[in-house]
């Protein structure tokens, strides 16, 4: 009996909250910067300052890898007989 499995090519496991696995690299980063500029502009409670920087640091990280999925796709593109191709990315 054979059992299901997910390929081994698949992305690791996020770290990050569902709702910012799903955003995209622009929306995490337009999040990030508003939290900066909250941070850096001293106002709020600490508890909620705290709370912030974790969001942050989780859209940090996913920005990071957004980031490192285009660079694998750029490096991926190559020339071919025919021009630029892009050859499979693992």
């Amino acid at each position: 009996m054979q059992e299901s499995s997910t390929s081994p090519a698949a992305a690791p496991p996020s770290r990050d909250p569902p709702d910012i696995a799903a955003l995209s690299f622009e929306e995490a980063l337009a999040e990030l910067e508003a939290i900066v500029k909250a941070l850096e502009s001293g106002q709020g409670r600490l508890e909620e300052s705290i709370e912030a920087y974790e969001r942050g640091a989780a859209l940090r990280r996913h920005c990071e890898r957004k980031l490192a999925e285009a660079e694998q796709k750029v490096q991926a593109i190559v020339e071919g007989p025919s021009g630029p191709a892009l050859r499979d990315v693992e």
